[in-house]
């Protein structure tokens, strides 16, 4: 049964269609994965059918009663004039259940004076009914919610108003997961997770009984939430059935029929054109029928597109009325105007500068302690990096790994022991939190004093074309920096790393904000690096990938594994 239905819905920002004719429903149970380049108005999508905006242009329904929960991808704003606790305030999500508690408790009071059959009637109801509604576990209900979430039990006593901006956003995902919506959408909910934590929400939502939609970058954990996905684009969506990695292997097979027949109609259609142009000029009637047919054709494969035009079994069935015969020279530029079935949106397409080959040892640790004075974070005894691998520091948040990069990179001292780079080891480094950028500059001036930091000068011409490969083309390479989205400036550091001749490369959550198609690209180009690198990472489709080894950071110590072995 559906609870929301929507057609022909359509976004515009000024002058500028975002998107146009999205047609879709959910069902009761519906576990949905929107995907869909940035910028392609996913974010404005769920607004509408979070009921934050209505639609301008379309038809929106609504089942009446619906319950609609929406975790926003920030919500620093959340709960900016609460005083309760962190627990208190999930404890207000119960608050019809504990006033059940309290008038149970008044009914047994009342019975030991009056045991009367109406009495004890009312109490064996209200008894029922609060047992039904998880009466009895509520509490266990919030402790295991937020400790899955990752809050300590410390956390549950610190004002909500109070917590940092990614802990405001975990506590209004387990308000949500608490409340249990009719429909429950989540914009990036692994944003402020660990991995821990994406396991937990990911093993909760597998067992999710209503309906959830979710937009997210996060390849495996939509392999692991949803059964459909919607491929969002600004002419409409498109679904297919199963998880992440279904849809792939799905649209890949799908792109490679519709090729296919794009292929063998381009070749049938250019032999009828020159047949026709050999023998039309003499009048010939087998020419003129032949171009008859024809112009229906590219007529048909203009109006509806060259695979919906082969699906229909006869010309009637297409609804096109009557036409007019093309010249020889319509159908000509015609037949050149027809494209390619699977037009793919622009993704980055990144270079990384060469750095010549390092030495066979690229990186020792000699009992390296990393932290702050008086919060050692952890301790590397003796580790070796070696040319080639790809290594992935994985653990909780604090664990100490952003701080092991940033101690490699003298930017923090070490508390103790020693770290050596090999022979000809020239280091690049991504930082989640783009540290290097000014905030200032445009995404131009960026670039070109980002080359001349390191003595490579860049002209305007070269700066723009290397910004063009990262999708910033004509005005976009004027923006401010500041005003830049998280995947834009995610972009802007990457074309920045690409000037580096770098032969060890140190990322620190290098997809964050990427959207998939940009993720997949990057994913492309590090596997092709003939370099070292030494990964942050929260994406775990990327790590699966790429790591060669991984150090897990847990409680101080770090334990080395060969990648198949710590993560199967």
């Amino acid at each position: 049964m559906s609870i929301i239905s929507f057609s022909e819905l359509s976004q515009s920002f000024g002058h500028f269609d975002i998107f146009a004719g999205i047609t879709g429903r959910i069902e009761h149970d519906s576990r949905i994965g929107l995907v869909g380049p940035n910028g392609v108005g996913k974010t404005s999508l769920i607004h509408i059918l979070a009921g934050i905006e209505p639609p301008p242009t379309g038809t929106l329904s609504v089942k009446r009663g619906l319950t609609v929960g929406y975790l926003r991808q920030e919500a620093i704003e959340a709960f900016a004039d609460h005083e309760a606790n962190l627990y208190d305030s999930m404890l207000e999500v119960f608050t019809p259940i504990r006033a059940m508690e309290d008038e149970l408790r008044a009914l047994e009071h009342q019975m030991a004076e009056d045991a009367s059959e109406g009495v004890l009637t009312a109490y064996g109801d209200l008894l029922d009914v609060f047992e039904a509604r998880g009466g009895y576990d509520y509490e266990l209900r919030i402790e295991q919610t937020l400790t899955g979430l990752g809050f300590g039990i410390d956390d549950f006593f610190t004002p909500v108003r109070k917590l940092s901006g990614g802990q405001k956003t975990r506590a209004l995902l387990a308000r949500l997961l608490l409340e249990q919506p009719d429909l429950l959408i989540l914009d990036e909910p692994t944003n402020h997770l660990d991995i821990e934590a994406i396991t937990w929400l990911e093993g909760l939502l597998g067992r999710w009984p209503k309906a959830v939609l979710i937009v997210s970058h996060d390849r495996r954990f939509l392999d692991q939430t949803v059964n459909t996905i919607w491929v969002m684009t600004p002419f409409g969506i498109e679904p297919y059935k199963g998880n992440y990695s279904a849809y792939v292997k799905q649209r890949e097979e799908r792109e490679a029929r519709a090729m296919d027949l794009y292929e063998a109609e381009m070749e049938r259609m250019w032999k009828e054109f020159d047949f026709i142009k050999r023998f039309k000029k003499d009048g010939d009637s087998q020419a003129i029928g032949r171009l008859r047919r024809l112009t229906r054709d590219l007529v048909a494969i203009d109006q509806l597109g060259l695979v919906q035009y082969l699906g229909y079994k006869k010309w009637s069935d297409t609804g096109i009325g009557n036409i007019r015969m093309f010249t020889v020279a319509e159908a000509e530029a015609a037949l050149k105007a027809i494209e390619a079935p699977v037009v793919r949106t622009p993704f980055l397409k990144m270079r990384l500068a060469d750095g010549g080959r390092s030495g066979e040892r690229v990186l020792s640790l000699h009992k390296l302690t990393v932290g702050y004075p008086g919060r050692p974070l952890l301790t590397a005894d003796d580790l070796h990096v070696y040319r080639g691998q790809i290594v992935a520091l994985t653990g909780p948040n604090g664990a100490g790994k952003t701080t092991l990069l940033r101690t490699l990179l003298d930017e923090l001292p070490a508390l103790s022991g020693r770290f050596s780079f090999g022979h000809n080891v020239k280091v690049g480094y991504f930082a989640q939190a783009h540290e290097s950028l000014n905030p200032e500059q445009s995404v131009l001036d960026s670039l070109i004093a980002a080359g001349g930091a390191i003595g490579k000068a860049i002209g305007l011409r070269e700066a723009r074309t290397r910004l063009g490969t990262y999708l910033f083309r004509g005005d976009d390479v004027f923006k401010r920096v500041g005003d830049l989205s998280g995947g834009e400036r995610a972009r802007v550091a990457l074309a920045m790393l690409a000037l580096h001749g770098a032969n060890l490369l140190l990322l620190d959550e290098p997809t964050n904000h990427l959207d998939i198609q940009a993720q997949e690209a990057l994913q492309d180009v590090l596997q092709a690096f003939e370099g070292t690198i030494m990964l942050v990472s929260h994406d775990r489709y990327l790590v699966d990938t790429l790591a060669t080894h991984v150090w897990q950071i847990e409680n101080g110590a770090v334990t080395v594994h060969e990648a198949e072995r710590a993560l199967a």
